[in-house]
């Protein structure tokens, strides 16, 4: 009896000790998280101070004026992730269909394994290719193909670089579909096959299955996906820096070079000092607070998709 009492014991100090360290892990994550916000509001606070609101809304950044303004930064970064979104969704939910819907079986863990592998690629490396493959392929013939034919579009004016939005755009693209497609595969894997049988039972297609039955079941989840997607689009900096020009302008034509938050702040951070320092870290904290909205925006979309499909069933 007093065996079973002390062995009782230590496993009620055993869990208490256990809660007490995932807590303590808890707070960890959640500390840091406050620390970096913290810290970057008092680093950016003299660039705050000097410009206050009109630093969103400025395009200019002439560091031997001191005079900074963010909004070119954040034009080219919105830019040119939400083109990459464009560009990759539709091939990522595509890949993402065909491995789970359609694909044999000894195609289908190949496939997976390449696609996850692109992702694990280091960004400098795509971002070598980038420059030495994707640029002098965007400049001709793709650039030139679109600058002769839609040139009548703001979108495909000036002459073609080759370096710019465009090519930034694509190269984010490449980067963010390897995590698109995996997750989205996962999202579809998990939909249960009565779905799938209830429509082909009632005389559905393959392509009436997976529309009206395998997508609507998964879109919370693949919306989540997108947006994870976005996300890594955002704060993507040394690819990025390597194709788009490093041009501090707000134009609508993809062919311009261009520049991201991340990219600005990698190219100018290790000679900056003073204002022009605290701007920098002012722009940082200005993607953390980008970054952050997208990811609650995703939580609220996919929380409001899932509350909706429950309701429903």
């Amino acid at each position: 009896m007093m065996l079973k009492n002390r062995t009782s014991g230590v496993l009620r100090i055993g869990n208490r000790a256990f809660t007490q360290v995932t807590l303590i892990c808890a707070f960890i994550i959640v500390a840091i998280l406050v620390n970096i916000l913290v810290v970057l509001t008092l680093q950016a606070w003299p660039a705050i101070r000097e410009f206050g609101a009109p630093f969103l809304s400025s395009s200019t950044w002439d560091p031997v004026k001191n005079e900074y303004g963010a909004l070119p930064a954040i034009y080219g970064t919105l830019i040119s992730s939400l083109l990459a979104l464009v560009i990759a969704v539709p091939l990522s939910i595509g890949a993402a269909i065909f491995l789970v819907e359609l694909s044999p079986a000894w195609i289908r863990g190949p496939a997976s394994f390449i696609i996850e592998m692109l992702a694990a690629i280091p960004s400098v490396i795509i971002g070598l290719w980038g420059l030495f493959v994707l640029v002098p392929f965007v400049r001709s013939p793709i650039e030139s193909w679109l600058g002769t034919h839609l040139g009548s579009l703001s979108f495909f004016q000036g002459p073609p670089f080759g370096f710019g939005f465009l090519a930034a755009a694509i190269i984010l693209a490449i980067m963010i579909i390897p995590i698109i497609t995996a997750m989205s595969r996962d999202v579809l894997r998990a939909v249960p096959s009565t779905q799938r049988e209830a429509m082909l039972a009632l005389g559905a297609t393959r392509w009436e299955t997976i529309s009206r039955a395998v997508l609507p079941y998964g879109r919370s989840g693949l919306v989540g996906a997108v947006l994870l997607g976005l996300s890594r689009a955002l704060g993507e900096t040394m690819a990025v820096t390597m194709v788009i020009g490093n041009g501090n302008k707000i134009t609508a034509s993809l062919f311009s070079p261009g520049t991201t938050i991340p990219s600005k702040i990698a190219n100018e951070f290790g000679e900056a000092s003073g204002i022009g320092l605290s701007s920098l870290i002012e722009l940082a904290l200005i993607l953390f607070v980008i970054t952050l909205l997208v990811n609650v925006i995703a939580r609220l979309l996919v929380w409001r998709l899932t509350a909706g499909k429950m309701a429903r069933e």
